[in-house]
This record gives structure tokens, C-alpha cells and sequence, in this order.
């Protein structure tokens, strides 16, 4: 047999006439046995000793098979996440609808459909994680998941946030007439109402505080609230975007104020597609919850429609710093542009916060098939943040329905959720690399809080907006932009090689700042035949920065610019040029360069004598050449246009433009957009008219940067420009 050495208990020994060996005071040994001895494999009956007689000779016995000696006794395990899930569902909160005065408001159910958390519910409960035969909420769910109970919000947990003349509102629906309720609806922000919504109201909002309190008490390791109406729009004073209270503001306030030892800090991650306004005016002074929000932004024009939401808005007084706005910029973000948020800004920001209780606001209308909300986030996605956000604040994780108005795409999604809060691990989200959009929008979020979480990076000084350079004094002060800096060198540089000098202007720009630098001109470029004009932005620096003080080493950054080879181009073939380097206040396009372009073509270019004028735009500054298409009559002497789009959202001529002008332009341009741009994610039976608005789009085939297309597709410009 193998052996494995061990020493024989004491137990072993007895009845077989053998003795331990042991030494005595003056070193002599006992009669006993030789150690070590052999354990039995598995199945054997008997372990063998070796053994010193009396004589001194050794002899190998069998032992009758023992029982090891108990070491550590059996006993409960020690882990946090040993009990279930709660769950917090009331069909009442289904009694809260839309008026139906006609036959079509059947036909049409309004988008916060009462189904929406009967059909999460259902969907839970199909998957085998909760035992309901009737899906009445009954009380013995199963091994999974615990209900918890239903209860409503009182007046006094109210009124932690809300104004009692909101309160008086809401409850006074109950008695209201049907004319007195359509009239409510018809004038508030998004909402309807019924007899039956200021119950429903303190369901919800009672169900929230209920499922944070079990998790808070340790009953369950954490939780899921099953709730409607919704509530991160619902502000102290007002109701608004289907919300009435806000549910998820109550429940934590009311933690802070139950629990004053055991929750201090609260962090609410807000993912529904929507920016949570009333949630955010809230604790936009409070630093004991760190409020996070992923929403669609588009410059402040989705709903709620304003600048709150905004990655400016950082919180104010003891709140500074403790709010978290990440705006998505575009329609269409998925899993891996989430992801990236989280990973990003939203874990290193709660990490270093390290709270006692982790609330989401989990709106699920980003999922893919929303009709509102048009992004494309998978259930997988939505399990994968849950996962992340199960690792803070010991897992008291609790989890409160929002938005989300596809039916189907609601309930697999708050099944994916729910999944991972029982324990299941979360499957690979969708898609896992970020799209561009999603990159400059989480850093412009890292721009703006930076200064106050360490965890995510260098910090931007408050001198580095441009405002600080405008001031009379910042030449004294030694501040600079990067940009003034470049340009001055390359004015330099174009100078000498070429003789370019700065064009006089007639009048300055109402909206664009311009710099002494920042139109050139060759020399006699009124009376030139041939001129390039060229519109780029500001030049694009590969700068390495400190990992700590976020400074650039200068001496290991480069300076690239698509410009220069255009215009060495063009006066080797005999052109005038006009070099303009459109100013860019942020990375955002805005619509500034109308402005500019309109005055330079009035007061200057419409005055050249040129019958051969092409045109060049790169960057952003290329939407200022379609303007000036599409606004000017330039058709008789341009005869050629080339424009480097990258990335960049797409400009059409404009709406009331002429199909004999889009025509025109379609035949007279190239613009060159990187092979991610959203262009190409549009349906593939786009209509023809507003595709010959933007141009002849030719897919770049290069994702690296409008520089590298540039480099690419420089000589094919040069083709198509001086072709007939």
C-alpha cells in the first residue's frame, strides 16, 4: 500500500499491549513504538506500526482502523451572503393608469405601461427563482428569494424630501374628477394621474425603503423592488417625467436617519437612460450620498431637457465634488460603452467613497428595443454593472425599478439582475470595447472630477478652461493655450517657407474669437486665379503626460497637422491659399463656425478673383464648408471640396437647401469619415436626398485618427481636386 506518514493516536494503541515511547528523567526510553506509522488508503481496514519489544527487536503489527480526532467541529458558515434575496411587489401598484377616455387609448397604452412590473415579476418567477402560482405576491417565494413586505411611505419619511404643498397635491388626486384629472395631466411635466396614483405613489416609494431596510437589518443580503411609478424625476416641489415621488431619495434619507451608525455614506447609481433630476436636486448640497448618473445627454436636449445633467454640474457647498453627471452625447451606446463608464469613473469614484449602502437606480430603458431611450444595452450588460457594484458596501446592494417601456426587454433585463443578486455570475456583456463617443464623453467626465476623486487620475488645474486666458493680465501670469502656442510657431514656419502673413479682416467675428494668427494668407491672394481655401482645427498633439500631475512632457509629445501637406500642395501647383484655423472651444462641436465662415466669404473670399477655388475642411472645422455650401452660392468657381469627417456626427447642407444644389454638391465632394462613424448605423434604405446633403461619404477605412487619413487619402484628394 502507499504510505502516508503520520503519528498514531494515543486511541490506537489502547487493548494492543503497546505503550508510546517515552524518556524519563535520565533518558532512558520506554518500550513503545517506533514512529512514524502508515494511515489506511480509503476502504483499508487496519494501519501498520513498527515496534521495538522488550529485546529490543522490531516487529510490524496491524492496527485496528481508528476514527481521526475531531479537530474543528462542524458549524454554521461565516460568509455575509448566506441569506436570500429580497423582493418587494405589489399588484396595487398596478391601480396607478392612464385615463382611457376613447377606444384608441387601448389601443395605444401609454410608455410607464402598469404591466411593466407584473411582467418583471412573472418573468422572475418563470425562471424558477421565486415559487408564485398566481403571481399575487404570496408570502413563501421559495429558497431564493424572500418577499418583503408592502407597505406605504408615511406622511413624515415624505417630507424628508418633498414640500408639504406637493404632498397636499398629490394626495388631493384621490377625490379629484375625472375633467379635474385630465386637466392635471394635460399641464404637468410628463405625468398621468388617477384616483388610485397617490396610492400607488407611497406603494413605491414604501417599497423602496422597506427593500433598504431588510438589507440594512441583515434579513437578506440584498434586494430588488418591484415598484411604479417611478422616481428619479420627481422633484422636492414638483411631479414630472412620469415620477409623483422620489422613491429612491426617500429610502435613502430615511437610512441616514434610522441607521446613523451603520449608514453614514450611500452611494445611488442612477442607469436609466433618462438624467435623474430629482434625485440629483436632492443631495446636490449633501456629501453623505454620492449620487452617480449614466444617461443620454445630446448637449442637454433629451428629457429632462436641460443643463443639469451636465458633466459641469460636480454638486455645490458640503456636495461638491459628490456628484457624478456621465452624459452620453449620441444615441446608440451599448455594453461595452457602459462598461467603460463604470470602469472607468463609476467604481474608482465608489471605491474611494466606500460606502455603507449601495442604492441603483435601475432604469432599464437603455436596453436594446426601447423605444425611448434607443441604445442598445444586453441583459448580460446590466448584470455585468450589477456584478461591479455587488463588490461595494459588504454587497448591501438594493435595487429599485425606474424607467424602461419595452415589455419584453424590461423584465429580461430585471431578470439578468436579479440573477446576479441571488448569486449567479453574470455572462459576457454583448459588445466590450467602447465606441469614441463613449471615450470623450467619460473624459470630459474625468475633465471636471478629476480635482476630486484621486482614484481617477491626474487632475485638471481650475486654470486650464479658456476662460483664464482671456484675461489681460495671463501673459504676466505665464498662461498660455496649447493651441495659441502651436499656432504662433506654425505662423512662423508658414512665413518663411511660404510668405504667408495674417489677412486683414474687415470685421471681427460676432461669436468666434479670433487670434492675430489664425487666418493667413499668401501673398496677393485677391488677384490669385487658383485658391485653396483650407478649414482645420486646432492641431492634434500625441502628448505623454504624469501619471500624477497630469502635466506633458513636452520633449516626448508631437504636434501632428493634415493642414501643412494641403498647402504645400497647393503653392507648388500654383494656388493662392488661404489658411483659417477655426478656434475650438471644447471638444463638442458647436455651431460657431457659422458665424466665422459667413463673415470671412462676405467680407473677404467672395472679393477673389478666383475662377478655380477649392476647398478643404478637416476636423471639425469641416462642417464650416458644408455650411458655406449649402448658404452661399459658391457653385460657379468651386470646383472642388474634400473634407476629413473622422468620427465627427455628420452636417447635411440643411433642410430647406435645394435638391439642384444637393446634386451639385454630391458631385463636387469627398468626405472622408472613419469606418465607426454613426453614418454607417443608420438603415441601409436611407433616402437619397438627405445622403447627397451630406455629400460623397467614402467610408476612410482607417479608425486611427483624421491625421492618419489625412496621410492615407492625401493623394486621392489631390486627384479628385484637379480633376475635370
Amino acid at each position: 500500500m502507499s504510505v502516508g506518514q503520520s503519528l498514531v493516536p494515543e486511541e490506537a494503541l489502547n487493548g494492543s499491549g503497546l505503550k508510546r515511547k517515552h524518556s524519563d528523567a535520565g533518558g532512558s526510553e520506554s518500550p513503545a513504538t517506533q514512529w512514524p506509522a502508515t494511515l489506511p488508503e480509503d476502504g483499508e481496514a487496519a494501519v501498520s506500526a513498527i515496534v521495538k519489544t522488550e529485546d529490543s527487536s522490531e516487529q510490524i503489527i496491524k492496527l485496528p482502523a481508528f476514527e481521526h480526532a475531531v479537530i474543528v467541529p462542524a458549524r454554521p458558515p461565516q460568509l455575509i451572503y448566506q441569506g436570500k434575496t429580497g423582493i418587494c411587489y405589489d399588484v396595487r401598484m398596478r391601480y396607478h393608469s392612464r385615463l382611457n377616455t376613447s377606444p384608441s387609448s387601448y389601443l395605444d397604452p401609454h410608455p410607464e405601461d402598469p404591466r411593466r412590473t407584473f411582467r418583471i415579476y412573472k418573468t422572475i418567477a418563470e425562471a424558477g427563482l421565486l415559487t408564485d402560482e398566481t403571481l399575487q405576491g404570496k408570502t413563501d417565494l421559495g429558497n431564493l428569494m424572500l418577499k418583503l413586505p408592502s407597505r406605504e411611505a408615511t406622511f413624515e419619511e415624505l417630507l424628508l424630501v418633498h414640500t408639504p404643498e406637493h404632498l397636499k397635491f398629490v394626495s388631493s388626486t384621490e377625490n379629484m374628477s375625472t375633467d379635474a384629472l385630465e386637466h392635471e395631466t394635460a399641464v404637468g411635466d410628463s405625468i398621468y394621474l388617477n384616483n388610485d396614483s397617490f396610492l400607488a405613489a407611497k406603494l413605491s416609494c414604501g417599497g423602496a425603503i422597506e427593500a433598504c431596510r431588510a438589507v440594512v437589518d441583515g434579513r437578506v443580503k440584498n434586494s430588488i423592488a418591484v415598484i411604479r411609478p417611478p422616481g428619479h424625476h420627481a422633484e422636492p416641489e414638483n411631479a414630472g417625467g412620469f415620477c409623483l415621488f422620489s422613491n429612491v431619495a426617500v429610502a435613502a434619507k430615511t437610512m441616514l436617519r434610522d441607521y446613523p451608525e451603520q449608514v453614514r455614506r450611500i452611494v445611488i447609481l442612477d442607469w436609466d437612460v433618462h438624467h435623474g433630476n430629482g434625485t440629483q436636486k436632492v443631495f446636490f448640497e449633501d456629501d453623505r450620498v454620492l449620487y452617480i448618473s449614466i444617461h443620454r445627454y445630446n448637449g442637454g436636449k433629451f428629457y429632462p431637457g436641460t443643463t443639469y445633467g451636465g458633466p459641469d454640474k460636480v454638486g455645490e457647498g458640503k456636495g461638491e465634488g459628490f456628484n457624478v453627471n456621465i452624459p452620453w452625447s449620441t444615441t446608440g451606446m451599448c455594453d461595452g460603452d457602459y462598461m467603460a463608464a463604470m470602469n472607468k469613473v463609476v467604481i474608482p469614484v465608489c471605491q474611494e467613497y466606500n460606502p455603507d449602502l449601495v442604492i441603483i437606480s435601475a432604469g432599464f430603458d437603455a436596453a436594446e428595443g426601447d423605444p425611448i431611450g434607443l441604445c442598445k444595452v444586453s441583459p448580460p450588460g446590466y448584470a455585468q454593472m450589477t456584478h461591479l457594484m455587488k463588490s461595494l458596501a459588504n454587497g448591501r446592494l438594493v435595487v429599485c425599478l425606474e424607467g424602461g417601456y419595452n415589455l419584453d426587454s424590461v423584465s429580461v433585463s430585471a431578470l439578468a439582475v436579479t440573477k446576479v443578486l441571488i448569486g449567479d455570475p453574470p455572462a459576457p456583456p454583448a459588445t466590450t470595447v467602447a465606441s469614441n463617443a463613449a471615450i470623450e464623453d467619460i473624459d470630459e467626465v474625468l475633465f471636471y472630477q478629476s480635482k476630486y476623486w484621486k482614484n481617477l487620475g491626474p487632475k485638471m488645474l481650475d486654470w486650464s478652461s479658456r476662460e483664464a486666458f482671456t484675461k489681460e493680465d495671463s501673459v504676466q501670469e505665464g498662461l498660455a493655450t496649447l493651441s495659441d502656442v502651436i499656432r504662433g510657431y506654425q505662423a512662423r514656419a508658414l512665413a518663411r517657407a511660404y510668405s504667408l502673413t495674417p489677412l486683414p479682416l474687415l470685421r471681427e467675428s460676432k461669436r468666434v474669437e479670433l487670434g492675430p494668427d489664425q487666418v493667413l494668407a499668401t501673398p496677393r491672394i485677391y488677384s490669385a486665379e487658383k485658391v485653396l481655401v483650407i478649414l482645420h482645427d486646432p492641431s492634434d498633439v500625441y502628448a505623454h503626460r504624469s501619471a500624477i500631475t497630469g502635466l506633458i512632457h513636452t520633449n516626448e509629445s508631437t504636434v501632428v497637422d493634415g493642414s501643412q501637406k494641403f498647402i504645400d500642395w497647393a503653392i507648388k501647383g500654383g494656388y493662392g491659399v488661404l489658411d483659417i484655423m477655426v478656434p475650438r472651444r471644447s471638444n463638442r462641436p458647436d455651431d460657431s463656425y457659422k458665424d466665422l465662415i459667413e463673415t470671412l466669404w462676405d467680407d473677404n473670399i467672395k472679393h477673389f478673383a478666383a475662377n478655380d477655388l477649392l476647398l478643404v475642411g478637416i476636423g471639425q472645422a469641416y462642417a464650416s464648408v458644408v455650411f458655406l455650401a449649402g448658404h452661399r452660392n459658391i457653385r460657379d468657381i468651386c470646383t472642388g471640396i474634400v473634407c476629413f469627417a473622422g468620427d465627427i456626427p455628420l452636417v447635411p447642407l440643411g433642410t430647406t437647401v435645394e435638391d439642384y444644389i444637393a446634386s451639385w454638391f454630391y458631385k463636387t465632394s469627398l468626405i472622408f469619415v472613419s469606418p465607426t462613424n454613426k453614418y454607417f448605423d443608420g438603415p441601409a434604405n436611407a433616402k437619397r436626398p438627405r445622403r447627397r446633403k451630406m455629400g460623397k461619404i467614402v467610408n476612410s477605412e482607417n479608425s486611427d485618427g483624421i491625421y492618419e487619413t489625412v496621410l492615407a487619402k492625401f493623394e486621392e484628394s489631390c486627384e479628385f481636386l484637379t480633376s475635370e
